[in-house]
């Protein structure tokens, strides 16, 4: 690990050293030990919202046939994000594509690939990481990668992020469970961020 620095937050004792209160029945037990008698929290409310096409951009994110095609639950999640990418056309909302690396956009499945004049953007699962997406913006499918990252890099700009959770597929439901509670709790990030379903997106 040489030229790195190792982070560990030792938040419980930083905490009991505050208070003045012991930390010894704190770190006796941990997330982990605990895991199964978390509760879940409450679902997020879900909400119609109304989008001014001049100024709204539908990123079409990682549905490629070697990732997307091969998991059920994006695949179940394919014709509502078809339904919504014809309507964002056909109100002319600007699409933009994201790419994860070592795939082009021949990859993408067929139903919701590319038009020729559509952009594209090529990083991992921040796409605003050396690329032009911000400046592209100013002029879904991992749940947990490219909708948390840039999604929630997107509410950090100041942009205002609308989130289908019937088009942020994953491999597990767990991964989008967390990523819908996520996106609306976090701070900073959940002010920027309506959650809704593509039924509910009107432009």
């Amino acid at each position: 690990m040489a030229g790195r620095f190792a982070i560990i937050f030792a938040v419980i004792g930083v905490l009991g050293a505050a208070t003045g209160s012991t930390v010894s029945k704190a770190v006796a037990s941990d997330i982990i030990d605990e895991w199964a008698n978390v509760k879940t929290p409450a679902a997020p409310e879900i909400k119609a919202v109304t989008v001014d096409p001049k100024t709204t951009v539908l990123i079409m994110g990682d549905l490629m046939n070697q990732t997307c095609g091969k998991r059920p639950r994006c695949v179940a999640a394919l014709p509502a994000m078809k339904k919504l990418l014809g309507e964002a056309r056909a109100a002319k909302v600007a699409v933009i594509y994201s790419l994860p690396p070592n795939t082009t956009t021949a990859d993408f499945i067929t139903d919701v690939a590319p038009a020729a004049d559509e952009p594209s953007v090529q990083s991992g699962v921040d796409k605003f990481f050396k690329t032009n997406l911000e400046q592209t913006l100013k002029v879904g499918t991992s749940a947990e990668g490219l909708v948390t990252y840039t999604g929630g890099g997107a509410a950090l700009r100041g942009f205002n992020v609308v989130v289908p959770v019937d088009g942020m597929a994953s491999v597990e439901a767990f991964a989008e469970q967390y990523v819908a509670w996520h996106m609306t709790h976090a701070p900073i990030i959940s002010p920027k961020v309506t959650l809704t379903r593509t039924s509910m997106i009107k432009f």
